[in-house]
């Protein structure tokens, strides 16, 4: 199975944290959210704890914390949503600067701003330091449905096709004079809509039949299996087990 394209967040290197089989980082990142989920909102010392390990990791990979941070803006719609929940939230109420905030929904709002960021940091970690093709080969290691990995990688290797399809039919339309300039035009963007949604289902059965013709019977070959030895399994146990000792702390303080 293979997936030849780079993706954007993806910084080429060969630090300790490159060099760990997918699967293993896989593992780790989905076991370090599960237990920052699971500590209890009120132990913000512990989130401090959890950035601190998230910030090593980091220096480890080499990857700048400039970098890190501009990726963060992807949680930009949860925290415009956390920061609306202490207006809109009932029960006990404060007053800061005049105004008056619910108490629940001012620990909603760190809840949410807090996990979300660290969950979304370690997928960012993840991703920066393993390339497309690592990720699917991981989660095929994984024992992940066969099905969805193989949905995954077809996403990955023909979004840039249907993305350029987009862009043809855009410079199609704009070479004939079309400017979209309000609601009347919206039928003909819900055309174009259609027609992309028909092209990329006809290529699809073209690339199936083809597929079909070669020998595929519902799996795809495993060209490389990846393999991980009890050492860098141990060195990606670090980040959750740490984290986990941190949560039951959380949990008895």
């Amino acid at each position: 199975m293979g997936a030849g394209h780079a993706h954007q967040l993806y910084r080429h290197g060969h630090s300790p944290v490159h060099d760990l089989p997918p699967h293993c980082k896989l593992a780790a990142v989905f076991a370090f959210v599960i237990v920052v989920v699971s500590t209890p909102r009120e132990a913000v010392w512990a989130f401090g704890l959890y950035a601190l390990l998230l910030a090593a990791v980091a220096a480890a990979a080499r990857v700048p914390a400039g970098y890190l941070v501009r990726r963060l803006l992807i949680e930009v719609p949860f925290v415009a949503f956390a920061v609306l929940m202490p207006f809109v939230a009932e029960g006990e109420r404060v007053h800061v600067l005049g105004l008056s905030l619910s108490v629940s929904g001012l620990w909603g709002a760190w809840n949410v701003l807090a996990k979300g960021t660290l969950g979304v940091a370690a997928s960012v970690l993840l991703a920066s330091t393993t390339e497309l093709r690592a990720l699917l080969l991981g989660l095929q290691r994984l024992k992940l449905p066969p099905l969805l990995v193989q949905i995954a990688s077809f996403m990955i290797r023909y979004g840039d096709v249907v993305s350029d399809e987009l862009r043809r039919m855009s410079v199609a339309r704009r070479s004939r004079g079309f400017e979209a300039r309000g609601v009347r035009h919206w039928g003909v963007l819900a055309k174009t809509a259609g027609a992309l949604f028909i092209r990329s289902y006809e290529r699809g059965e073209r690339v199936y039949l083809a597929m079909v013709s070669r020998g595929y019977a519902g799996s795809m070959p495993v060209i490389d299996e990846v393999s991980a030895s009890r050492a860098q399994w141990a060195y990606a146990a670090a980040l959750p087990v740490t984290a986990l000792a941190v949560c039951l702390m959380g949990w008895t303080l």
